[in-house]
């Protein structure tokens, strides 16, 4: 048997490492980010941006949200006003941008949305309509709890709903379901009923743990959580793919027994494919998608 088949297999080659601590060694080796090592060639993926001033950043994020929203639509996210996206303020930590309630996400910009502190008050941006009162509580307890989470995303998707009824962790069946590794991802093994008071927003964020990327809502839905915008929404695809997956799977588990990833394995693909930055970059297929098909539309 070769080399490379021994390698593939997650056995030991000759200098004593697998297949994939090799890939670590050689990443700490030459000091690569994760994007860097995705790129082929000498001129990587643009990460994560820096701006020049909280106003530029500000406008930023509100397009980039924006364009989440739209992505949304064209998933199927939508349905009737459920699910919320909010991003915390780069001046003002203690507040967050979220949508108004009642706007179809086919059709929110940069300019719908709303500035809302975690005491409740509004206090910038689109007045005309209200925050969806349920998502307030939700985000901000989730803001309360992780200084880190700079983006909540949470909506009622038909897989991630159908799979949340059986109050269960996704299995590492696939390398894309590697991203929710471990403790990146839990289950919030209750159910309040909606969500109008402040204690089922705290259970949640503590369900979802210092570390997670993502949640399961039992009977709900689903909420991940991102450094970026970019990064959460990305993720939240992501989980809703891996949770219709794993129904699929499920479908036929009774006769065809699952092949796990093993947990060395699934640990390394955690650490490239769940990178914050490497999450923002995989986003951006979407956004730019989004400005070429509404010519920018969500940016106003």
């Amino acid at each position: 048997m070769k080399v490379q088949d021994n390698l593939i297999r997650g056995q030991k080659g000759p200098d004593g490492f697998n297949r994939n601590e090799k890939g670590i060694k050689y990443l700490i080796e030459i000091r690569q980010t994760a994007i860097e090592a995705i790129s082929h060639g000498s001129v990587p993926l643009q990460g994560i941006p820096t701006h020049p001033s909280f106003a530029a950043h500000r406008t930023w994020l509100l397009s980039h949200m924006a364009a989440a929203f739209r992505h949304w639509d064209r998933m199927g996210y939508v349905e009737g006003f459920s699910g919320h996206i909010s991003v915390r303020d780069p001046e003002h930590p203690n507040a967050f941008w979220t949508n108004p309630l009642g706007r179809h996400f086919g059709l929110l910009r940069a300019s719908d949305m709303i500035l809302v502190d975690l005491d409740g008050n509004v206090i910038g941006g689109n007045r005309s309509r209200p925050p969806n009162k349920a998502g307030f509580l939700i985000h901000s307890s989730v803001h309360r709890a992780r200084p880190d989470a700079h983006a909540v995303c949470h909506a009622h998707t038909v897989h991630g709903k159908a799979w949340s009824v059986f109050a269960r962790r996704l299995d590492m069946i696939t390398q894309d379901a590697c991203k929710f590794y471990a403790d990146a991802h839990a289950v919030y093994d209750r159910y309040g009923g909606v969500v109008l008071g402040p204690e089922e927003g705290d259970l949640i964020a503590a369900a979802l743990g210092p570390r997670g990327k993502g949640c399961i809502l039992r009977n709900h839905g689903l909420l991940t959580v991102g450094r970026t915008v970019d990064e959460a929404a990305w993720l939240f695809t992501s989980m809703e793919k891996s949770c219709q997956v794993q129904l699929l799977v499920e479908s036929v588990a009774h006769s065809i027994p699952k092949v796990l990833i093993p947990d060395k394995e699934a640990k390394f693909n955690f650490d490239v494919e769940a990178d914050p930055e490497f999450c923002y970059c995989e986003f951006q297929v979407y956004y730019d998608q989004e400005e070429h098909l509404s010519n920018g539309d969500f940016k106003n």
